[in-house]
């Protein structure tokens, strides 16, 4: 039996509040299921029956464009203003931060690891206070903080990035800090394409 996520017990799945994150925060496009299944790591068949709940219930719109079905925002109820602000503080921070890092030069890899992350995986408790990132590369840190100023604006709680090599990562015995985030959850952002959580 699936069980609501923790982050917004409202929902039906964390699937649906991963959907709903995706296209609600970026109002100005619209996905084919294909690309809403790659983004999320999903079967075409699980997003295909969210989108289809989704519309019914006028939160999206669909279109089809010869074989392609393109998903967006339904712009014109009254549910969307306020069901973003809800799924922005929840489900906001995977998209919001990987869209935001991926601009970045440097960034290597990132993850997002505290409470956020055990919240997103499952595990019960509290409403995060904050969002912790740990970025691995070299970036800009001026970049960073921008990045993670934005961000906390969008999700209305403070974002913390912390910054560490490649080979401090590779090497993360020498640093008690990088092996106490390893030993927690940890939900890594697809700056190349696609969303998830490692292991």
């Amino acid at each position: 039996m699936k069980t609501s996520p923790p982050l917004l017990p409202l929902l039906r799945s964390r699937l649906q509040g991963e959907l709903l994150a995706l296209v609600l925060l970026h109002p100005e496009r619209e996905y084919s299921l294909t690309e809403l299944a790659r983004e999320l790591g999903a079967s075409h068949t699980a997003v295909m029956r969210e989108v289809n709940r989704l519309a019914e219930a006028g939160v999206l719109t669909s279109r089809n464009v010869g074989r392609t079905r393109l998903v967006a925002v339904r712009s014109d109820t009254p549910l969307v203003r306020p069901l973003t602000e809800l799924i922005a503080m929840s489900f906001g921070p995977v998209p919001l931060l990987t869209e935001s890092l991926r601009e970045i030069d440097g960034v290597e890899r990132a993850f997002i690891y505290g409470s956020w992350a055990a919240r997103y995986l499952g595990e019960p408790g509290q409403q995060p206070a904050d969002v912790d990132v740990l970025v691995v590369g070299s970036p800009d840190p001026d970049e960073l903080f921008d990045a993670a100023e934005r961000a906390g604006r969008d999700l209305q709680r403070e974002v913390n990035i912390h910054r560490v090599t490649a080979s401090s990562w590779n090497s993360p015995t020498s640093d008690p800090f990088l092996t106490s985030v390893r030993e927690r959850p940890l939900v890594e952002l697809q700056l190349d394409q696609g969303q998830g959580a490692s292991p």
